[in-house]
């Protein structure tokens, strides 16, 4: 950058000191020849030298000459008659020859013609610049002679090798600014983009493009306009929009009306780990603002879809638990081995046939009753892997008997209906296992009658007070002292919202006088309409005949 503005500098000051310098040249030419040309005129008019040259009075005219030439400072000043024959010259060898010979002009303008004019030639005494003009008889009708007045170009070249000086040395003052303005100039610009030199910009632009384009997560920026200037390939994926559309430089509002990077922009302030519902998608998003002194030039969101994160982070906890639980699990069957074992070897067969029909009956009633009470096969799966799970909490799930779940309509995402029920099956074990102890039950109630679809899920913990119950659906809110807790109702909130029902939360059922305490624990109550589903299966149905 210093040196294209330095040689930009030094090319326009010499064209211009060029210019300056021929224009001066050729005005001071003309200037020179133009004074030359008056004095010429003046002197002819004089009646002593119409006299003189009429009389051919070389006598007078040589020593007037030089005077004249003196008072005018001018090189010389010659005279010559009609037939251009020098009268008096600077060199009085001259004096008696004629004025063309040697000067290489036949004066014709000024003896055939009577008029002044201005010539530059190469004279006896060197290059020169000589206004010439004709010197007329007293009653002005006839040319008796000539004058000739001449500047030598030497004095010219003098004048312009000056100006010239000082062109050069306004050209390296120009320069040497130039440079000094371009080094504070590239010092101020690689600040602005943090010491890098455009090469490395361009390759960091190109990783930036290679790194957006490789993670998984979808990434929108947007500049101070609104308009985006950043959507990678993942975030195309991710909302299911066309690929074959450009979504660079369109307004953020025309690609995604719903989204909250324009109150982000207006507002400054950041968004971190937002559950939204976007294109149907159930998404966790952040959104920063991107700020350079203190104003926000932009904003940048990363997001990915939930089920993947909720995967990830229940896979996690699953192991650790169980981990936990195959442990204490190991060590009970292996005293019941020992004790089938031992019952074996004392030849008490019954004692251990009974033992082992005990590990299968209740399972084998559980399925039985799932098949009585819904034709789902999905629901059916996850509750028989909740029984199992609670199983090895040493805790009971049970249905109750008027439970009934057949009339699913087919577009009711079942995934979320799974995430629903086993979000809150698994708050429900755990609060019953922390409360409760090994023992207790959880028990869930369901029902297709009517124009909802009713899920409850009841358990023996220690319950809700009325301000936990306002704040329990809210994200990070918990009442277990553990971290890492606050989720999952959150999330059974959202998905409730997104299939356009309604969850309540409400003191459960006391246990009886049987149990060791009254506990009463909670109950959570899901509703899911059914009309919105039936007629989206029956449009579906129509769409496909």
């Amino acid at each position: 950058m210093i040196l294209i503005l330095g040689i930009i500098a030094i090319l326009q000051t010499s064209a211009l000191g060029h210019f300056a310098i021929s224009y001066l040249d050729n005005v001071l030419n003309e200037q020179i020849g133009q004074q030359a040309m008056r004095v010429a005129m003046a002197i002819a008019a004089t009646p002593d030298v119409i006299d003189a040259v009429a009389e051919k009075n070389t006598t007078f005219l040589q020593p007037l000459s030089h005077k004249l030439a003196q008072a005018a400072e001018a090189r010389f000043v010659v005279f010559g008659d009609a037939e251009g024959i020098r009268l008096a010259h600077p060199l009085p060898e001259r004096v008696g020859r004629p004025m063309a010979d040697d000067e290489g002009d036949t004066n014709a303008p000024a003896l055939r013609h009577g008029r002044a004019y201005v010539s530059e030639a190469l004279g006896s005494v060197g290059w020169s610049v000589r206004g010439k003009a004709p010197i007329f008889s007293h009653d002005g009708r006839t040319v008796i002679g000539i004058v000739s007045v001449g500047y030598l170009l030497d004095t010219v070249e003098v004048i312009v090798s000056h100006h010239t000086g000082s062109m050069l040395v306004a050209i390296v003052a120009a320069f040497l600014f130039s440079v000094g303005t371009a080094i504070l100039f590239a010092n101020h610009f690689r600040k602005a983009i943090f010491n890098l030199e455009p090469e490395q910009i361009a390759r960091m632009f190109q990783e930036r493009n290679a790194t957006l384009e490789t993670v998984r997560e979808g990434i929108v920026a947007i500049n101070q306009t609104g308009h985006i200037t950043t959507f990678n390939h993942a975030a195309i994926k991710t909302l299911e929009l066309p690929d074959d559309r450009t979504y660079i430089g369109r307004h953020i509002t025309e690609v995604l009306p719903d989204t909250g990077m324009q109150e982000v922009l207006d507002q400054g302030q950041p968004h971190f780990d937002h559950d939204i519902w976007l294109h149907d998608h159930n998404l966790i998003v952040n959104r920063i603002p991107l700020l350079q002194d203190g104003e926000v030039t932009g904003v940048v969101s990363s997001f990915r879809l939930k089920n993947e994160l909720d995967l990830v982070s229940r896979k996690l906890t699953r192991i650790k638990q169980y981990a936990e639980t195959l442990r204490s699990q190991a060590h009970e069957y292996n005293n019941k081995l020992h004790t089938i074992a031992g019952l074996i070897q004392i030849d008490a067969k019954e004692e251990a046939l009974a033992v082992i029909g005990q590990e299968t009956v209740s399972h084998q009633a559980f399925i039985q009753q799932l098949m009585q009470v819904t034709s789902d096969s999905v629901l059916a799966g996850c509750l028989l892997g909740k029984y199992n799970r609670a199983k090895e909490l040493g805790l009971e799930l049970a249905i109750d008997e008027n439970s009934q779940m057949s009339d699913l309509p087919d577009p009711l995402p079942r995934e979320q209906l799974v995430s629903i029920l086993g979000n809150l099956i698994d708050n429900a074990l755990e609060a019953t296992l922390n409360h409760y102890g090994p023992g207790g039950t959880v028990t869930l109630g369901f029902s297709d009658y009517g124009k909802e679809l009713i899920f409850e899920v009841n358990d023996q913990g220690a319950g809700l007070t009325p301000e936990e119950a306002e704040k329990i659906f809210t994200r990070g809110y918990t009442t277990k002292p553990q971290d890492g807790h606050g989720i999952g109702l959150d999330l059974v909130r959202s998905q409730v919202d997104h299939l356009g029902g309604l969850i309540t939360v409400e003191p459960g059922e006391p246990s009886g006088s049987d149990a060791p305490e009254p506990y009463s624990g909670s109950r959570f109550t899901v509703y899911l309409p059914k009309q919105a589903w039936r007629e989206l299966a029956q449009h579906q149905q129509k769409d496909t005949q």
